[in-house]
């Protein structure tokens, strides 16, 4: 059976090293409701998983806090020795129950994110550990510097940041070279058009969160819904390859817990948006994000 192919949107090195396919997968949504325990169907999780390396796709990015510690799990099932892969995952989250997230900075704590991680994926080196939170409890110079010492000592080969503005990346930069940076963007959030611009002046990988959420523009007579109709697409499949066009530091990961899922947000890497239609969606998208925000 032939599949879609993420390496359609080509390749970024992250690091300068590391190329991946700039269509990746996000592992949250294979674990239990409110990202909390099991999957329903764990046969279904991994094959998920299994259907999205056979598309190409070469980042799958988790967290230790997805379960917490069910995505790193199943991961390492589905996947390992991960030949050609790039797991990429994040700590520095702990959970209280489900949909409860809790950011915790104390270096005994990131150190110990770090070597579990690396246990629950049978790695002897975490290729790509971000910082899923700067924990409100102590500086984040205290945080760098663990993180700095833990990339020295070989644990870590390249380290991202998550929900940071230019200033924390620039920060940040002081004690390690930051990789990639995840935050919240998508057609119609554009908080952080400022730290994707910087991402981009200074080749950082920029992985957007929640990249599907479109808003009012995937309503019935929307725009997004009008160009998808257009194209013979999807409204998801459209927003993704905006994002793609959009920047090319930009490494989606759009995440399902559906193999079917999958191929139709893989399928997005092929799909190309012309100057106008690009422009178009740009403009419908940061008049919505206005409304949104109230500004």
């Amino acid at each position: 059976m032939s599949h879609p192919d993420a390496r359609q949107a080509g390749l970024f090195p992250i690091g300068g090293d590391l190329p991946v396919a700039r269509m990746g997968f996000g592992a949250m949504r294979i674990t239990g409701p409110g990202i909390w325990g099991d999957p329903p169907d764990r046969a279904r999780a991994l094959a998920t998983l299994r259907r999205a390396a056979a598309c190409g796709v070469t980042l799958i990015d988790t967290a230790d806090s997805y379960g917490p510690y069910v995505s790193e799990d199943l991961i390492r099932a589905a996947l390992y020795p991960y030949d050609g892969l790039v797991i990429a995952t994040k700590g520095g989250h702990t959970r209280h129950g489900p949909n409860v997230w809790r950011p915790v900075g104390n270096p005994d704590y990131l150190r110990q994110c770090v070597l579990m991680s690396m246990r629950r994926l049978g790695v002897a080196r975490i290729d790509l550990w971000q910082l899923h939170r700067v924990g409100p409890d102590c500086p984040p110079e205290t945080q760098f510097q663990a993180i700095a010492e833990m990339r020295q000592e070989g644990l870590i080969r390249h380290v991202g940041l998550s929900e940071v503005s230019v200033e924390m990346i620039e920060r940040a930069r002081r004690f390690f070279p930051v990789a990639t940076v995840q935050n919240r963007y998508n057609l119609v959030n554009r908080l952080s058009e400022d730290v994707l611009d910087y991402c981009v002046a200074h080749d950082i990988g920029f992985i957007p969160w929640a990249p599907l959420a479109a808003g009012g523009l995937a309503h019935a007579h929307g725009a997004l819904t009008r160009v998808a109709r257009d194209l013979g697409a999807t409204t998801g499949q459209v927003a993704l390859a905006w994002l793609l066009r959009r920047a090319p530091v930009m490494l989606p990961i759009p995440g399902t817990g559906s193999p079917d899922h999958v191929d139709e947000n893989v399928a997005a890497a092929g799909l190309t948006l012309d100057d106008a239609t690009f422009a178009h969606l740009d403009q419908e998208g940061r008049a919505e994000w206005r409304r949104l925000s109230g500004s």
